[in-house]
């Protein structure tokens, strides 16, 4: 679809764009080059932050989780 120049309908609102990369900072290693495999439990935890519209306005939800069991150790929510 992209190479046709096209695209699929949104309905209500369009995205929020919610960081610009700036090329000029130096991002932070990949301490594990994209392998997110484990063969034990505890030996790769990973963290991810996403956010939820939601009746009173947008919630931010960050997880922890073990890699190997999938299991998310931890998780916050916050308004901010």
């Amino acid at each position: 679809m992209a190479e046709l120049g096209i695209s699929g309908v949104r309905r209500g609102k369009t995205y929020v764009v919610t960081t610009v990369a700036n090329e000029l900072v130096e991002r932070p290693k990949d301490l594990v080059n994209r392998n997110f495999t484990s063969n034990e439990p505890n030996n790769l935890w990973v963290a991810d932050i996403t956010y939820v519209k939601t009746k009173i306005g947008w919630a931010y939800v960050a997880f922890v989780t073990d890699v190997f069991s999938r299991t998310i150790l931890g998780w916050k929510v916050s308004p901010s």
